[in-house]
């Protein structure tokens, strides 16, 4: 999740980290002059990104050696949560728990102090990168999963010195999404796609099934090459791994930056009925938003509830479809688990009427 460093503008983060809840569609009208669809409107598919806020634990200075970027210096917080100490541990239970003991201790001893500030000295001194360790916050998710995921984000913007009071400040804060990413952006997505195990070339390849008739099988690829030269070429579809593939996406829009407690984050100018985000029934397989979240246009990589790394854009951006504002005029919050006819509970109540255990309770 790292970009390239610019001194422009202000200090700024560059990469957030957020989970895959699922998919809706949503409806909007074009705002692009000259295309067929100017003023017209269209439905298309997004995805929900959940997005707690993240804690920022340390900084990492990097400098430039001939063989590229190495670490100089890293100083912890005073502070770290278990969530994040359990990352630290292959086997939580059976541990001694004692990771930065001594780095909260450098925090209030005179020495100690002396020895951070050195180090954040030498780091706007001498580093040409800044980077901060951040860590997500699982309780906030709702997941099975303890072990909170760690990364560095990259800073951007300003001189080093000015990189290093940014990083300063933001240790044991949280960061929220919308400090990274607003309406209209494009963004990148980093993920692992779904994995589909071990499979055969005519799954993963694509590869003309042989006839009928074939010898030991018919699902293979029937010349793996010429004699010389002896041996296989890279380029002959051959059986083995089918996706849980790192793949990066580039350029997703953000139609909607939602905030936490909001009610009416699915309502919009065009449609005021109050309603949330998460669909009726939840979001299969993954349940309710009830944090920060992130909405972007088509899909990403991965099941729901895998681990996405949102990254700022690496390209400047002059396309019309990429500079275009989104106007959303309906988003979809009809039930995922069968064929959703109502948006919210409200508006199936007053469909169906009262049911038998409604009135047997008013009873």
């Amino acid at each position: 999740a790292v970009v390239s460093t610019q001194s422009t503008g202000p200090c700024h983060l560059t990469a957030f980290m957020g989970h895959k809840a699922g998919m809706s569609h949503i409806m909007r009208e074009v705002d692009r002059v000259g295309s067929r669809s100017h003023k017209k409107d269209i439905v298309e598919a997004v995805t929900i990104i959940e997005t707690p806020p993240m804690i920022a634990v340390g900084v990492v200075g990097y400098i430039e050696t001939p063989r590229g970027l190495r670490s100089f210096k890293t100083v912890f917080a005073q502070h770290i949560s278990d969530e994040c100490k359990r990352r630290f541990y292959k086997n939580w239970y059976r541990c001694k728990k004692k990771a930065h003991m001594r780095t909260a201790q450098k925090w209030s001893d005179e020495d100690g102090k002396k020895s951070i500030e050195s180090d954040f000295a030498k780091i706007a001194k001498y580093c040409t990168v800044v980077r901060v360790l951040c860590h997500t916050q699982p309780k906030l998710f709702k997941l099975k999963e303890k072990k909170a995921n760690l990364m560095e984000v990259q800073i951007n913007g300003g001189e080093t010195a000015d990189k290093v009071e940014y990083a300063r400040a933001l240790l044991e804060k949280p960061i929220t999404v919308s400090d990274l990413f607003s309406q209209n952006e494009m963004i990148d997505v980093i993920g692992v796609t779904r994995g589909h195990g071990y499979k055969g070339v005519t799954y993963r390849w694509g590869t003309k099934k042989l006839p009928r008739k074939t010898h030991k099988g018919l699902r293979k690829v029937a010349c793996i090459g010429a004699w010389h030269p002896s041996r296989v070429c890279f380029s002959v579809p051959r059986a083995g791994q089918f996706g849980y593939h790192h793949r990066t996406e580039v350029n997703k829009k953000v139609y909607r930056v939602g905030v936490k407690g909001d009610q009416k984050s699915a309502s919009t100018p065009f449609d005021l009925t109050d309603k949330a985000i998460t669909p009726m029934g939840g979001f299969h397989h993954y349940g309710l938003i009830n944090e920060d979240f992130l909405m972007v246009k088509g899909c990403v990589v991965g099941p729901r509830k895998r681990v996405l790394t949102l990254r700022k854009s690496l390209l400047t951006h002059t396309k019309r479809v990429a500079l275009e504002k989104i106007n959303l005029k309906f988003i979809d919050t009809a039930s995922k688990w069968g064929h959703g006819r109502f948006q919210t509970d409200g508006e199936k109540k007053a469909f169906q009427g009262p049911l038998k255990k409604d009135r047997e309770a008013m009873e």
